[in-house]
């Protein structure tokens, strides 16, 4: 099993467990996919917090392209937390997003993504006469 698979698991079981810990009365099934999504990005936000993420806002039926850097959702982040203690002061009587599934799994991507780094021994030496990814050795293509 490749390492992003585990990684993408391991988020998804942290996510489990973060709303089995703060829902333990629960009836509620939660399987922790979008907690492992919000775990790809919290890897991604540490990772490369100032890579370009391409954002779409649906309104109407016209979506709304625009480019943020990934330490923008950041404070979305925080309005997740913030939701969640809310659910945990006034719980609602019928099924509610999980919103401590997707903080456990940005906090845990968080925290492993490092994990998923490549030391530069094991990629593969390029040589002088190839260009990367069809460019030449300058940089053109």
């Amino acid at each position: 099993m490749p390492a992003i698979w585990r990684f993408y698991l391991a988020c998804g079981l942290a996510a489990s467990v973060a709303h089995v810990m703060f829902n333990p009365t629960s009836i509620v099934p939660a399987l922790g996919a979008s907690g492992a999504i919000a775990g790809i990005l919290g890897c991604y936000m540490r990772l490369f917090p100032m890579a370009r993420v391409v954002v779409v806002v649906p309104i109407l039926f016209n979506p709304l392209f625009f480019e943020v850097n990934a330490f923008v959702f950041r404070p979305l982040v925080l309005i997740q937390v913030l939701q969640s203690m809310m659910a945990l002061l006034l719980p609602s009587v019928s099924g509610d997003v999980a919103r401590w599934a997707h903080v456990g799994g940005f906090i845990a991507g968080f925290a492993l993504g490092p994990f998923l780094v490549r030391s530069g021994r094991r990629y593969r030496a390029y040589y002088p006469d190839e260009g990367v990814f069809g460019f030449d050795t300058k940089g053109r293509i």
